[in-house]
């Protein structure tokens, strides 16, 4: 009796996934008002799969009064009038299956508008009503209730909680808002939320989406009886797991729910099979113990990885950053997810000390994530290597910017649209004048354009090309998890991708010799001989499989 052994299933496409973030109203305008819209994203879907992406993240592209970027949401499952119509939005769908890319769009459960009819219904109904009941709704505390609830602040600064009088004229009660006033926490142990947002699971996998992002994920549920989080607390109020609003354990059962919905729920023809769709947790949990039960078994199947993202440029640090979240996500399972820049974040060139040493770093920084085993997202023109931009005082949106009384800038530097062609502004981006765009775009900008780029060997799009195409030829094994080696002092290390495929950074100031017979794939600088500057990534194939440097 004799048996044979087939090859190996292939791997869940997202476990080594590259997702392409498209930020709409900065990514390409179809219509020419100066606002990025989902045709003109549509339209240049070929350049991200020519990047070599198998899939693209779409943030909110619903009905909004844009108090927080589109994430203060007025209706779950519709298009915004100034971003297309539904039909716009299949046919990207269509589009982007058409091309080979998976589509993940933002579910964002938290809160909603100030303007959704759910929250109008509330302050209509007023105090003790059914219809304040999907919110958290409470009276204030002191004589008159004229001070809020508790002492949770919200994350643009300032309370946690507004005010609002009652349509009789009593004592009025204060809502709940992490964010902006605009965007009213929603109560998650209300069974016609939990419904709902079933309905809008369904909604958008009815119009071929293949996964979603969920946005702060680890916020939904509060404590009961809404606590104070105490003294101390509030000084690192976005990594801060204790917060009475982070991460509590209802989280898990909805989020496993939410799974079978996904896995069973039929899937019309082009999308994934529903055994292949994806969620990925938006959760700033930086414990990595805690953020794996986000990706634990029937759970979701990514988790950004914030901790890398704000990593400094140091050695030491990623390193440890790395090997800690390898092993908390292996602990379960999972892939890391690694991401360098969002919508939400400082650009790497910039946040890496701008210039010519911002960019060195930048384009290591990238060949280093894309080496690494499991998932990587990449946020619009992090692949042109643009820098933040600086925006005029009075053209600035993020809520941070007012909230802060003026002294945080905020997120809108990173979200100013892209450059496609041309020496000035706004560079293909739109037909409208560059005044009428979105966000103003800088003015030396013109070498930084896709087209500017196209042909340029040398340049950040041609760095990030070359490296997914060699990512793409040498897959890891489901379980892969980077290993670094080097010295304690991290002046540099090296890890193996796959076989045949190593990857070295050089953090130190002195250059690295490499070992006889290392082949070198890709460079994120050129090499001085055989030998590897400071600040740069290689990829090898290494002949020693131990050591890229030679002794």
């Amino acid at each position: 009796m004799s048996s044979t052994t087939g090859p190996e299933p292939a791997a869940p496409w997202w476990r080594d996934a590259v997702c392409y973030e498209i930020h709409p109203r900065a990514f390409a305008d179809g219509d020419g008002d100066g606002v990025g819209d989902l045709a003109g994203a549509a339209a240049r879907l070929d350049h991200v799969a020519r990047l070599g992406a198998d899939a693209v993240w779409l943030t909110p592209f619903y009905p909004s009064p844009l108090a927080d970027g589109g994430y203060d949401i007025a209706d779950h499952t519709a298009v915004a009038p100034d971003l297309g119509t539904e039909a716009d939005f299949d046919a990207l769908v269509a589009r982007a299956h058409g091309l080979g890319l998976k589509v993940l769009i933002d579910l964002v459960p938290n809160h909603t508008s100030d303007t959704h009819p759910w929250f109008r219904e509330a302050l209509a109904a007023g105090p003790g009503s059914a219809a304040r009941d999907r919110y958290l709704f409470r009276p204030g505390r002191g004589v008159d209730g004229e001070l809020p609830p508790n002492d949770w602040q919200s994350a643009f600064g300032g309370p946690a909680w507004t005010r609002v009088p009652a349509p009789d004229g009593g004592p009025g009660e204060w809502y709940l808002h992490l964010h902006a006033p605009e965007q009213p926490d929603l109560d998650w142990r209300h069974p016609e939320v939990v419904a709902d947002f079933e309905r809008i699971l369904r909604h958008w996998l009815d119009r071929g989406v293949d996964g979603f992002r969920i946005d702060v994920a680890h916020t939904l549920f509060k404590a009961p009886g809404l606590p104070d989080a105490g003294p101390g607390q509030h000084q690192d109020i976005l990594r801060n797991h204790l917060m009475p609003y982070h991460d509590q354990e209802e989280l898990h059962p909805l989020f496993r729910t939410w799974r079978r919905l996904l896995d069973t729920h039929p899937a019309p023809p082009g999308a994934v099979p529903p055994e292949q769709r994806v969620m990925v947790a938006e959760a700033a949990v930086f414990e990595p113990a805690r953020l794996a039960r986000y990706v634990s078994p029937g759970e979701m199947q990514q988790a950004f990885n914030f901790a890398f993202l704000e990593s400094s440029w140091d050695g030491a640090e990623m390193r440890a950053v790395i090997e800690r979240s390898a092993a908390s996500m292996r602990a379960v399972g999972a892939p890391v997810t690694w991401v360098l820049s969002s919508h939400d974040a400082v650009r790497p060139v910039t946040r890496y000390g701008g210039g010519p040493r911002g960019r060195r770093r930048a384009r290591a920084a990238a060949l280093l994530m894309l080496a690494l085993p499991g998932a990587a997202y990449v946020y619009q023109g992090e692949e042109l290597g643009l820098p933040q931009a600086h925006i005029p005082d009075d053209r600035l949106r993020d809520p941070l910017w007012e909230r802060s009384g003026h002294l945080e800038r905020g997120r809108d530097g990173c979200r100013v649209p892209l450059p496609w062609e041309g020496a000035s502004a706004p560079y293909g981006f739109s037909t409208a004048a560059p005044d009428a765009c979105w966000f103003p775009q800088p003015g030396d900008w013109a070498d930084l354009t896709v087209r500017a780029q196209e042909d340029d060997p040398a340049s950040m799009l041609a760095l990030y090309r070359a490296a997914l195409r060699l990512r793409r030829a040498a897959p890891v094994p489901a379980d892969a998890v980077a290993a670094p080696e080097g010295p304690a002092d991290g002046s540099w290390f090296a890890f193996d991708r796959a076989p045949g495929l190593r990857c070295l950074t050089n953090f130190g100031p002195e250059p690295l010799p490499l070992a006889d017979g290392d082949e070198v794939l890709l460079a994120s600088t050129p090499l001085d001989g055989r030998t590897v500057p400071a600040d740069t990534t290689v990829w090898l194939r290494s002949a020693g499989g131990t050591t890229a440097i030679a002794s």
